[in-house]
């Protein structure tokens, strides 16, 4: 049996929970609504994670642009990923949900610019 605590980030009340595993079974107490219950066990059997960072822009009035993921990436895949956004250049002018990378670290997700650089 393993235990495990966790902060809920499924809403703004942040509960504490504490997560039982015995075997196939997954116990969650503390979570005070049901969205408590279903973050507990998903970060359990399956963690994701939004990464943010910035890509190189050339030609562009600043020099990098903000980048994110367009959904959650599995937490196994971050580093791939990060190492696929620290080799991509763009060229200006970029637009706010521009993809930068699809499918980045075969993940199927996308990832989006979050902030629009013009051309200089």
């Amino acid at each position: 049996m393993e235990k495990r605590e966790l902060i809920c980030i499924g809403c703004p009340l942040g509960c504490p929970m504490t997560v039982t595993i015995d075997g196939d079974e997954i116990t969650v107490k503390g979570n005070t609504c049901a969205r408590g219950d279903a973050y507990a066990k998903k970060e359990v059997l399956s963690p994701t994670r939004i990464v943010t960072s910035s890509v190189h822009v050339s030609g562009g009035a600043i020099a990098k642009v903000s980048v994110k993921t367009k959904s959650d990436i599995p937490k196994n895949k971050i580093f791939e990923c990060m190492e696929e956004i620290r080799r991509t250049h763009v060229d200006a002018p970029v637009k706010i949900g521009d993809v930068i990378i699809a499918d980045c670290a075969a993940t199927g997700v996308d990832i989006v610019a979050t902030k629009n650089v013009e051309r200089v």
